[in-house]
């Protein structure tokens, strides 16, 4: 047993405590297939401080670079003030935003985001510039390596932050350019006036949450026209869809919520009630809420959230000392939304049919679920279709979830590779039962009236909604041929069809796994594409042993082991604001064969390799 003495006892400097507890500073770390991975975090505490001196007043133009390794941030604010450039950067608990007459109702937290990015990064530089003179520091890891001396300039006030996230830390991340453009709109959708350039383009909002709504649902999927108000410290947008679920936007003093809070809760109760009120029926919540798609901007003086990466607001009122943002979203709903459905009376008609058919809906589903849930229930004793790990998600360890990952195969040969090559504790696997129905155009009757759809809701636990879901990653694991093309498109067509959000939340990922095994008796390289077989041929010269993999049950679980640990690479499923939904699900899943064949045969990696064998 190691003795406990006074020296086992360590004084951490604010680096090195950052490097060695990120997650503290930035929650998950990642490889940037996740939207809310790590280096993500670092691109966004930057930016709040550019948004910061905007809402101040001071910078309308915000110009942003991101390469494969480096970001680039540059605002038109005030400058931080020469003198304090390093300190700012480097001294924990020190920044502008404990004086709240400086920065009111800011985005950053105190003193604390720019320190983690620095202490996080192989390379770190900022450059101040105010009033013809500018002050530039260097860091590595967070240790000063150059202090440059104040110089006379003609360039324009602001601050300029440079970094490259730490590969060590970061291990083979990527920026995904879906993520940072979502990322990027949701300042300028929060931020009028404010003129953003991300990579050359440029990003402007006029109408604010309008624009964001009309960006995330496209006018012919929309059952009435966006619903906008906007009041003293809140703006809030709503309308109903045609899909299944609810969708909510939720954002503090332009922060993007991911996780909701307050807020967002005040909104799903005051719309509830407002509605209830307004046409005087006591509808069911859950109807009246299916299908819609809601945002919700609120300024709060001093927010607080649950979390240092703030995506999830635990403030309870609006101002220490004002009213609670309950009671203030219910209030300003009372009056706009109110007011705006009887000066609109076909909208109010659209929005109330809507419901109506939810309503509708529910019942008809309402005999077939407790036979199904029974099924599923039976199912669960004997069946080995899920092969469960031992991390599950409760309402007690929530954080258990983010460890979790569920593998979908098919297949005997595959399930049992993946079996037993995966972490017990943190990996469950779930077999299917030869191609899953293809359920495009179909209700949500057959979600409890097909086996299988049905058992893999009940093993994710989203019978009812996401709240529960037991397994934050959920990775389709398909051979890389066309019938294992066809089963991923027939998957993803559940999920997008009935449960949208576990895409848009960012559950669901590709397994990519090797073609190619190159080997000599000296070094083995897994190969993902056939550019890489011939770079691992060369490298290794002579006549290497060449394997190629035509499914994952020839992968032998050692090998397999490999794959699926912390060196996993996983294709994020991401749906693309511009594309409709329906009508992408219809164009790969309807009625038209031969451009699905196209387009599965047009997108198999291992389609050269099949012509040259």
């Amino acid at each position: 047993m190691a003795n406990y003495t006074e020296d086992s006892i360590r004084s951490l400097d604010w680096k090195e405590h950052i490097r060695l507890r990120p997650g503290m500073y930035i929650g998950k770390l990642g490889d940037g297939s996740a939207k809310d991975d790590g280096i993500y975090v670092l691109v966004k505490e930057v930016i709040d401080n550019c948004i910061d001196e905007h809402m101040m007043g001071f910078g309308k133009r915000i110009e942003v670079k991101v390469g494969e390794h480096r970001v680039d941030v540059r605002d038109y604010g005030r400058g931080i003030p020469l003198g304090k450039v390093v300190d700012c950067v480097s001294k924990i608990n020190t920044g502008g935003k404990y004086d709240s007459g400086a920065f009111q109702k800011s985005v950053g937290l105190n003193g604390v985001g720019t320190k983690a990015v620095n202490a996080l990064s192989t390379y770190f530089r900022v450059q101040s510039v105010r009033e013809g003179e500018t002050k530039i520091a260097e860091f590595n890891q967070g240790e000063l390596v150059e202090d440059h001396a104040m110089e006379k300039t003609s360039l324009r006030n602001g601050t300029r932050v440079t970094f490259e996230p730490d590969t060590t830390v970061f291990k083979n991340y990527r920026f995904i350019p879906n993520y940072l453009e979502d990322l990027i709109w949701n300042y300028a959708y929060l931020n009028a006036g404010l003129t953003i350039m991300f990579n050359g383009q440029k990003y402007h909002s006029d109408n604010g949450l309008l624009d964001l709504l009309s960006r995330k649902i496209n006018e012919e999927n929309r059952r009435y026209p966006i619903i906008h108000m906007r009041g003293e410290d809140i703006e809030v947008a709503l309308t109903h869809g045609n899909q299944y679920g609810e969708e909510y936007y939720s954002f503090v003093n332009g922060q993007y919520t991911t996780q909701g809070g307050t807020h967002q809760s005040a909104l799903r109760e005051a719309v509830v009630r407002v509605i209830r009120d307004h046409f005087k029926k006591d509808y069911d919540a859950a109807d009246i809420r299916s299908a819609i798609v809601g945002a919700i901007s609120v300024r709060v003086q001093d927010p607080v959230f649950e979390s240092q990466t703030k995506t999830k607001l635990g403030s309870q009122n609006m101002a220490p000392e004002g009213a609670s943002i309950r009671s203030y979203v219910l209030d300003f709903l009372k009056q706009e939304l109110d007011n705006f459905l009887h000066k609109n009376p076909d909208t109010a008609t659209a929005l109330e049919k809507r419901i109506k058919q939810s309503e509708r809906e529910r019942k008809d589903i309402a005999g077939i679920k407790k036979l199904a849930n029974e099924r599923a229930k039976k199912a669960a004793v004997h069946n080995k279709k899920l092969r469960d790990c031992r991390v599950h998600f409760s309402d007690e360890k929530k954080e258990n979830r983010l460890e979790s990952t569920i593998f979908i195969t098919e297949g005997d040969s595959a399930s049992g590779s993946l079996t037993k090559a995966r972490d017990v504790q943190t990996q469950a696997v779930f077999s299917l039962r030869g191609k899953p129905l293809n359920s495009f155009g179909l209700t949500k009757k057959v979600v409890y009236e097909n086996e299988e759809f049905n058992l893999l809701q009940h093993a994710l636990n989203i019978e009812d909604d996401l709240e529960n879901l037991r397994y934050n990653r959920i990775v389709v694991a398909t051979d890389a041929d066309v019938d294992g093309m066809h089963i991923r498109l027939l998957l993803l067509t559940f999920f997008l069809q009935f449960f949208p959000d576990l895409v848009r939340e960012g559950h669901v990922y590709i397994l990519e796994t090797p073609l190619f095994r190159v080997r000599n008796k000296k070094k083995t390289i897994y190969c993902y594409s056939e550019e890489e077989k011939q770079k691992a041929m060369k490298e290794l010269g002579g006549k290497p042993e060449i394997t190629r993999f035509k499914g994952l049950g020839e992968i032998s679980p050692g090998e397999f082991k490999g794959f699926i640990d912390e060196n996993i690479k996983l294709e994020p499923v991401v749906i693309r604001d511009d594309n409709s939904l329906p009508e992408l699900l219809k164009y790969y899943m309807g009625k038209n064969t031969p451009q699905r064949q196209e387009f599965i045969i047009g997108n198999l990696r291992v389609e050269k390799d099949m012509v040259e064998e």
